[in-house]
């Protein structure tokens, strides 16, 4: 069975003072909590079994969450404590949890309407030589010059065109060969893939929005309906 990590161990500084007492992940916009949402789209797409890494008042999303059920699914934590491990250590230290197939990659702060069964399908056939398969996205007006370049089904670090990494993904565990652990971040690792060709890629361009301010947070609420960043919900309604 395909898993799925949700990276949600961020302080969510740019966010503040919102996170000061509330995890980015629990903050709630179209009456449930950001994490809530990706829960339901990955229980959408066939998964059933999520690791979850846990930092800033990691505490509150176990709670919240408990052991998945009341979203159909079976969730594992990572705890890293404080400071968290940033992308890349965060995963890595969760490996013994995932397995040894490839998994969907989601960042815990994002909103898209990119159907997860399509990553999962993906992760179950990826190429044995690719370590990873990102989803790109245009570049939006606060990163206009995106991250990466796409020729082909091929993610390069350069190129004409380049685009945003939407933050979901496929990995595959010995994308990790090597790491001893501790804090890194996920980007050098990749350019690293992208030089040995080992990094596929697709575009999307259906709707995709970084929530990693207040103005992004009320923009994502006003396309929900939202009803307020405070508003609690019965899990899974």
């Amino acid at each position: 069975m395909t898993a799925a990590f949700i990276l949600a161990a961020g302080r969510g500084e740019r966010l503040r003072p919102l996170t000061d007492r509330t995890p980015k992940p629990l903050i709630e916009v179209g009456g449930r909590a950001l994490i809530e949402h990706h829960l339901l789209r990955l229980r959408a797409a066939g998964i059933g079994r999520v690791v979850i890494n846990l930092g800033w008042l990691g505490a509150q999303i176990r709670e919240r969450l408990g052991d998945g059920s009341a979203w159909g699914l079976q969730i594992a934590w990572s705890d890293e404590g404080w400071p968290a491990l940033d992308t890349g250590g965060g995963i890595h230290r969760a490996l013994p949890l995932l397995g040894d197939a490839p998994f969907v990659l989601v960042n815990g702060d994002v909103w898209c309407d990119l159907p997860l069964a399509a990553l999962r399908e993906r992760a179950e056939r990826l190429p044995a030589g690719d370590l990873a398969h990102l989803v790109l996205v245009p570049n939006p007006p606060q990163h206009p010059q995106g991250d990466f370049a796409l020729a082909g089904d091929r993610v390069r670090e350069s190129g004409a065109a380049r685009l945003t990494y939407s933050g979901q993904a496929v990995l595959r565990p010995q994308f990790f060969a090597g790491c001893t652990g501790g804090r890194f971040s996920l980007v050098p690792l990749l350019r690293a893939a992208m030089q040995r060709e080992a990094v596929s890629g697709e575009r999307h361009d259906g709707q995709w929005l970084d929530i990693g301010t207040p103005e992004r947070l009320a923009a994502l609420a006003a396309q929900l309906g939202g009803h307020g960043a405070n508003r609690s919900e019965e899990p899974g309604r």
